[in-house]
């Protein structure tokens, strides 16, 4: 891990956050479902790259269709006290933090005025593929979150408990002292966890985690193991607006889903 800037010397960084203001939101009475999108790479290559005239489509359709981008603090307050700051929500998320969320991804959000998290490997910071620590402070200060995709990337799942408890205590405490935050979510590489891990995350503080499983995420399937929709290379403007026809439905979610196969 490089990391080169005295966070403590940084005036501008991001103070704790507060917490989130719901006026004029919408209560409902059955849990809210949300479309957690999950890109890599937004570039060409293999099947985690999603190139950037796709992924510049994708945002612009959210956009004119009235989506509304969650921060993980507001995902948090959605799916537990069941509120809604519109119909129409999703959360945006990147995992292992490539440059080119940075480079490219970045400027796509902010045109359309778009909050994304970004699910960061503490030890790739500053390795010349990855983010470094001054463009994750940028992006900090303008509706980007960076939150944890453990320090070293391995398999939680075939790891000892000491060893998981590293990765995730490490991780959390890093991002809390870089970004002046309480750092709320995780994400488990590869999607793999054990029963173990849920324990583990759960006593370092972590609010929320975010699996590779298919779906819209609702808390009845789990704080900590909440579902995602992959978006591949090669998709189809309309069958991304198809997925989000499917996952992207707030409230209703949990009906549409009983009678909808996940594409």
């Amino acid at each position: 891990m490089r990391t080169n800037i005295n966070t403590d010397q940084i005036h501008y960084m991001n103070t704790a956050k507060e917490s989130v203001d719901t006026t004029g939101w919408s209560k409902t009475n059955t849990p809210v479902h949300i479309p957690i999108l999950m890109f890599h790479s937004i570039s060409s290559g293999n099947s985690l790259r999603v190139p950037k005239e796709q992924f510049q489509q994708e945002m612009k359709w959210l956009k004119d269709n009235g989506y509304y981008t969650l921060s993980p603090e507001e995902a948090l307050t959605v799916l537990t006290e069941n509120k809604e700051p519109s119909k129409k929500i999703v959360l945006i998320t990147f995992d292992d933090g490539y440059k080119d969320n940075y480079t490219v991804a970045y400027p796509i959000l902010k045109k359309y005025g778009m909050k994304a998290t970004i699910f960061m490997i503490g030890k790739a910071i500053g390795y010349k593929t990855h983010l470094s620590e001054k463009q994750m402070l940028d992006m900090s200060q303008h509706d980007i979150s960076i939150e944890s995709h453990t320090i070293s990337h391995l398999d939680l799942n075939s790891l000892p408990a000491k060893q998981q408890e590293f990765e995730l205590d490490h991780s959390k405490v890093l991002f809390d002292k870089m970004f002046k935050q309480n750092t709320i979510m995780l994400a488990y590489p590869s999607g793999r966890y054990n029963n173990e891990t849920l324990a583990i995350a759960k006593a370092a503080g972590y609010k929320m985690a975010v699996t590779t499983e298919p779906g819209s995420a609702a808390s009845d399937e789990g704080m900590l193991t909440l579902h995602r929709v992959r978006i591949s290379p090669g998709m189809t403007l309309p069958a991304f607006a198809r997925l989000m026809e499917i996952y992207g439905i707030g409230t209703s979610g949990a009906q549409a889903l009983k009678s909808t196969k996940h594409v």
